[in-house]
């Protein structure tokens, strides 16, 4: 079976799975492949699969998180630093994070366990979240269709070299993972530096009052004259 085979056949399926572990990468190498000059792919079909498999992920997780979020962000450190970044934009914007949070590389996948572990309502995250995975589906999914536009004007017969565009797209999605990994080891590693050396001072500090006398320097008593005997 050659490529453009497996694109026909598959391509769909991919794009379902994809979107709905993660999705960002695979979604605008769908909209690219839904440019006529590809013609693997329909647009339409891109945006609405892109959306089932959005809403379907984030909603499953959401869920998950209301069951059992707490327990598994206490049990994994390294989430739990980007659960707190998820708490505070929360407690600041309430639904708009729902709305938006597709939109920032790296918090997709966290952000519905924090909303379900804090009790948000599944009715209103249900249609907020549908909301969302709409206007994700649509505008990232625009943006590849756009971007085999430029790329038609570049290379005229830019089938001829679809295998590399493909294989770009995924080194350059590859390459946004290492280098965000990287960053959020070395921020975890900052803060967990910052908290050590916070406890460290409190400990000097509550070691300083503990050897210090409890109501300062004792006054010596005054001493007795001989005229304190005298009747």
């Amino acid at each position: 079976m050659d490529f453009e085979a497996l694109l026909q056949a598959y391509g769909y399926y991919a794009l379902f799975i994809g979107t709905f572990l993660e999705g960002e990468t695979i979604l605008v190498v769908a909209g690219f492949l839904a440019h006529p000059e590809q013609g693997y792919m329909k647009l339409h079909w891109v945006w609405l699969l892109a959306f089932l498999g959005s809403l379907s992920g984030d909603t499953l997780v959401f869920h998950l998180g209301r069951w059992k979020g707490r327990a598994f962000l206490a049990k994994h450190p390294r989430w739990d630093k980007r659960a707190m970044r998820v708490q505070r934009a929360l407690d600041k914007y309430g639904s708009y994070v729902v709305l938006s949070f597709r939109f920032f590389y790296g918090l997709r996948n966290i952000t519905p366990v924090v909303i379900g572990s804090t009790g948000f309502s599944p009715r209103r995250f249900f249609l907020l979240n549908a909301a969302g995975a709409a206007l994700w589906a649509v505008v990232v999914g625009t943006g590849g269709y756009v971007f085999g536009e430029a790329i038609r004007l570049l290379l005229p017969d830019v089938k001829k070299y679809v295998h590399f565009v493909l294989i770009g797209f995924v080194l350059c999605g590859f390459v946004l993972w290492i280098l965000h990994s990287r960053k959020l080891r070395k921020r975890i590693a900052a803060e967990a530096e910052q908290a050590g050396l916070t406890a460290s001072l409190e400990r000097v500090a509550t070691a300083a009052l503990d050897g210090a006398p409890e109501n300062g320097p004792r006054k010596s008593a005054p001493k007795e004259t001989a005229d304190s005997h005298t009747v």
